[in-house]
């Protein structure tokens, strides 16, 4: 779900997200994502009550006047595109403006796949002959509903109580990305997805107080050299010593947290001027007891992990990071992948994107590249732009299966 929200907010033609749930720990994870949260009653809770209901409802209790173009965002995508949702927005506010647009939009992917049904015993071709058999590629695509978004022009929804009526639009999506959770292994399979693909370029600044790493695996490579006598040496980068400089020059606590023995990691720290807390069995009852004497908000703090036993920090706070070879797991629940791996300037690429966020100097462009990004891809035939903003408030439909990312 807080993918699904923060994408929404993303797009530039959306001024507000609205959560519709009757979950608690829902309502806090999407307002910790910048939705405004509805209270769903129970009357349209049930696994049995429509999209649609829960859409109005919040309708109603935003208050007047209704926003021209209401998006319904399902929170069991994970993989949605601030720039899909933004050009289906504008496509139906242009159907407002000059009638050139349809009055809905949803999101679909192309498939060549060759679809059959049985009716009454009897097997059929669905969408073409068996008295003709082309090449997949050769063949007309068929779209797949799949299920991210639909964009409606809200007097139409008002007036139908649906979110098909009048003109339908059809938006392309990556069909590699266009998964839709309703099952155990849909959730693997996004899981696997989000642990290698790349930070969204929409992601916003990491605006935070306060950074907290892991050592082996973020300050390291996670390799050690051990000599004859038994002594652990590693290796660390020095341009995530400037970086770290540059943290506690602007004001901003630093914790190396870790649950390595050995006393480099604490000559590290110390060398680095930073708080260090190691041979941690529980981190995060650790980090917990640190963010509370430091008095610091978890959700303004970030924390920089690379493997299995950070998932519980990572969970903790409200900035997870990745450094880009961490574990699959550790990627999947990130808010952001890095670009650098660890040991090879990651640390130093994090205190510049929270340097960046503050206004603060940067450290310069040779050494500490941006964090991940996907450029914005065109925009498709199926869809058009138009030149103006709109508010589109989506309402979330029911609750997603218990882990979806």
């Amino acid at each position: 779900m807080e993918r699904a929200v923060r994408a929404a907010l993303a797009a530039p033609s959306v001024d507000l997200v609205v959560v519709s749930t009757d979950d608690d720990e829902i309502a806090a994870v999407a307002t910790a994502a910048g939705a405004r949260v509805v209270q769903r009653p129970a009357a349209i809770a049930g696994s049995t009550a429509s999209s649609e209901a829960a859409v109005l409802h919040a309708l109603d209790v935003i208050g007047w006047p209704d926003p021209v173009v209401t998006v319904l965002v399902q929170c069991t995508s994970p993989f949605i595109d601030p720039d899909d949702v933004d050009v289906a927005v504008r496509r139906v506010l242009a159907r407002i403006e000059d009638g050139s647009g349809p009055d809905v939009v949803l999101s679909v992917a192309a498939t060549h796949e060759f679809w059959w049904r049985t009716d009454d015993d009897a097997v059929r071709a669905v969408g073409h002959s068996v008295l003709h058999r082309p090449r997949r590629q050769d063949r007309d695509p068929h779209y797949r509903e799949t299920g991210a978004f639909y964009a409606m022009r809200t007097s139409g929804l008002r007036a139908t109580g649906r979110r098909f009526f009048g003109e339908i639009g059809l938006h392309l999506v990556d069909p590699r990305t266009a998964i839709e959770i309703d099952d155990a292994h849909e959730l693997w399979l996004a899981r696997r997805l989000a642990g290698v693909l790349p930070t969204p370029s929409w992601d916003e600044p990491v605006d935070v107080d306060a950074i907290v790493t892991d050592f082996d695996g973020v300050h390291t490579d996670d390799r050690a050299w051990i000599t004859a006598d038994g002594t652990e040496h590693v290796a660390v980068h020095r341009g995530d010593g400037l970086g770290v400089a540059a943290l506690r020059t602007a004001g901003v606590p630093v914790l190396v947290l870790s649950t390595e023995r050995d006393g480099v990691v604490a000559a590290r720290a110390r060398k680095l001027g930073v708080d260090v807390l190691h041979g941690v069995d529980d981190k995060e009852a650790a980090l917990r007891e640190w963010l509370s004497v430091n008095r610091l908000d978890p959700a303004r703090v970030a924390y920089l992990g690379n493997d299995v036993n950070d998932l519980p920090a990572l969970r903790l706070v409200g900035w997870p990071l990745a450094v880009a070879d961490a574990r699959d797991e550790v990627r999947s629940v990130a808010r952001r992948v890095l670009a650098r791996p660890g040991g090879h300037g990651a640390v130093r690429e994090l205190a510049e994107l929270v340097l960046a966020a503050r206004g603060e100097p940067g450290l310069g462009e040779n050494d500490a590249p941006a964090a991940t990004r996907v450029t914005r891809k065109p925009v498709s035939p199926l869809s058009r732009r138009t030149p103006r903003r709109t508010s589109s408030p989506p309402a979330r439909p029911a609750p997603p299966p218990e882990g979806t990312p």
